[in-house]
């Protein structure tokens, strides 16, 4: 065999290895991601996961304030717990989910107005629809409290126009009172949780490029086509990402129905707050709160794999 043969069939040198100094610098630069998501990972340790871990053990406690709580991995309680108060989580979710489909009503067109309609006055609508957020939530409420008495201009209006008694027909209000009803409640929710399904709907709205609709027109679409086929379709993960952020508080809130309703009117979120301050039953609040977290979360789940968006996965 030759030189030049040998040569060839000899396998490649492998390259020089580098520095030890460069290899410092790569490892460092590697780390980089890490160090910055250091705070974050902390701050949800400290602040959600172990409190997390606290509830989840004293759900699983027996004892009383006098005696002291242990943990006796007593399960027990999530079944009692379920039992006895079924009709406020099914109370809660139904009023947050009538809260979520009027969100949707209410602040489809609204978003829709601002994204394409709204023109050079976009920022100053979108500044009022941002302004509640700068009043107290409490504030907000006691506000509608004022707003739905019994001897104010609404349930005046309502009455003269006989609505209330078509609504009490429906059980949603009680004779000519507005107050302490579910429909009291349901507006409270509705009326508090309206900005966070308007922002996503505008965010997701004004990323629609114009031309799709001039194209749809082109195609001799009509308005209610080119919405149908186009702009819906498109504005999806605003719908999704809005009716999560309104469902999901609204399905734990207690202000609303404390407020606004009445004893009848309670939802899993007064039961939570009572059983944690009043009652002083911690290990049955704390079963009612992981309960509800594993509802809410088992129903956003399917949700968001029935809606079929990949921007929210």
């Amino acid at each position: 065999m030759s030189a030049t043969t040998a040569a060839e069939t000899a396998p490649p040198a492998p390259p020089p290895a580098a520095p030890a100094g460069l290899r410092k610098a790569a490892r460092r630069k590697k780390m980089v991601p890490y160090w910055l998501l250091l705070p974050g990972i902390l701050w949800l340790v400290i602040f959600f996961a172990a409190p997390l871990v606290y509830q989840a053990s004293t759900s699983v406690q027996t004892g009383s304030l006098e005696e002291g709580f242990k943990v006796t991995w007593h399960f027990q309680t999530y079944w009692d717990a379920l039992t006895e108060y079924y009709p406020q989580f099914l109370r809660s979710v139904m009023y947050a989910a009538t809260a979520t489909v009027l969100c949707l009503l209410l602040g489809y067109p609204l978003a829709y107005l601002i994204a394409f309609r709204a023109g050079r006055w976009r920022n100053l609508v979108m500044i009022l629809v941002i302004a509640p957020f700068f009043t107290s939530f409490l504030i907000r409420t006691l506000a509608w409290k004022t707003i739905l008495s019994d001897s104010g201009p609404v349930v005046g209006v309502l009455n003269s126009l006989h609505i209330l008694d078509v609504t009490s027909q429906l059980g949603l209000t009680d004779g000519e009172r507005l107050l302490a009803t579910p429909l009291a409640v349901v507006c409270g929710l509705t009326y508090n949780f309206l900005p966070f399904m308007i922002l996503p709907l505008y965010s997701s709205l004004e990323r629609i490029d114009g031309r799709l609709h001039e194209a749809a027109g082109d195609l001799y679409a009509k308005p209610f086509t080119t919405f149908r086929k186009v702009t819906f379709p498109l504005s999806m993960p605003g719908v999704v990402a809005g009716t999560l952020l309104t469902f999901i508080p609204a399905a734990g809130d207690y202000i609303n129905a404390e407020l606004l309703g009445s004893t009848d009117q309670k939802m899993v979120g007064n039961v939570i707050q009572s059983q944690f301050l009043r009652v002083l039953d911690y290990p049955t609040a704390a079963a009612l709160s992981f309960i509800l977290m594993a509802a809410i979360l088992a129903m956003v789940t399917v949700y968001i794999r029935r809606s079929g968006t990949e921007d929210l996965v």
